[in-house]
């Protein structure tokens, strides 16, 4: 009994040292909550749908009630057995490594300018029209595009017309739908991602540019030997978080913008799984294909860090 009470000593105080330092920072933890109610509810909780993966699922019985799929892996056999396999997971990879490497390195470069700008006004002036576009659905998007690259009445295609060229099909043309799903969500998203970047930027200890200035370094050379390392772990964090996403090649911007004539090349998981899982009702199939670029994803992000550590960066 007395080595029963001695071993539970320790423990209860750690308890009480852990309450007193929950207490003492009270208001951060408050702060925290209403973040941690949202995954739980929206992210964890509905996880147990998974299982939908794994059953024949049925509306009327229930999630517990249905039978389970035999084989058990019936639904990811008939989407790796599908003639669209292939096909949508190049057009998967290809956009999203696209926008991963043509979308990164434009808000970091932008971040870096209106950082070296010392006009303000022209400064808080570029920084809110080049994030404006981020508040803009994909809906009001496509409508700009369209006025713009429209083959018919586009206004790029009437300047080439009346060049003397012949109108470019920018939005049904195999050739040119990509690069205009990857030139769109840069313009979309470049000014709010500068933000982050500009937030690490801010971060970096003054004295170090001090100490640049006095041994007479440039500000091209202290762009380059303090900024880009002073942001490093910031540019690595989000190259991981996005390699978490590279299955996610942006449902809602291709959904809205593609079309049968663009199919082969924009044709992606997500857009596959709508027409052919949800709109048929075969939630399974969908969870399947849901539950396979999860796994993907959890093995991208693993293999990331494992790499980021090398240079002394990673998430955990």
């Amino acid at each position: 009994m007395k080595a029963d009470r001695t071993l539970s000593r320790p423990a209860d105080s750690r308890l009480r040292k852990g309450l007193k330092a929950v207490w003492a920072y009270k208001e951060f933890y408050l702060m925290l909550l209403p973040g941690v109610l949202y995954y739980l509810i929206y992210k964890y909780v509905p996880m147990y749908g998974v299982v939908i993966a794994f059953k024949d699922y049925d509306m009327m019985a229930g999630i517990l009630s249905s039978p389970w799929a035999d084989p058990w892996y019936k639904y990811f056999q008939q989407f790796y057995e599908s003639p669209y396999f292939s096909q949508l997971l190049t057009n998967t990879f290809l956009i999203s490594v696209y926008k991963l490497v043509f979308g990164m390195v434009p808000p970091i470069i932008l971040a870096i300018l209106l950082n070296e700008c010392r006009v303000k006004w022209f400064k808080s002036l570029i920084q809110t029209l080049s994030y404006m576009p981020h508040f803009l659905s994909w809906v009001i998007i496509y409508g700009i595009l369209l006025m713009f690259l429209s083959q018919d009445s586009g206004i790029v295609n009437r300047w080439l017309v009346d060049a003397g060229f012949k109108s470019i099909p920018f939005l049904t043309s195999t050739e040119s739908f990509r690069s205009v799903l990857v030139g769109s969500d840069i313009w979309q998203n470049l000014g709010w991602s500068a933000i982050i970047y500009l937030a690490a930027i801010a971060g970096i200890d003054p004295t170090l540019y001090e100490a640049g200035k006095v041994d007479g370094a440039s500000r091209l050379k202290m762009v380059w030997h303090i900024t880009l390392p002073g942001i490093r772990h910031v540019i690595i964090l989000l190259l991981i978080l996005r390699l978490g996403h590279m299955l996610d090649a942006g449902f809602e911007q291709i959904y809205i913008l593609y079309n049968v004539h663009v199919y082969p090349v924009a044709d992606i998981l997500d857009t596959w799984v709508f027409r052919t899982g949800l709109e048929q009702w075969n939630y399974s199939l969908a969870s399947a294909v849901g539950l396979f670029k999860s796994g993907i994803g959890l093995i991208l992000v693993y293999l990331s860090n494992r790499i980021a550590k090398r240079w002394g960066e990673s998430i955990w």
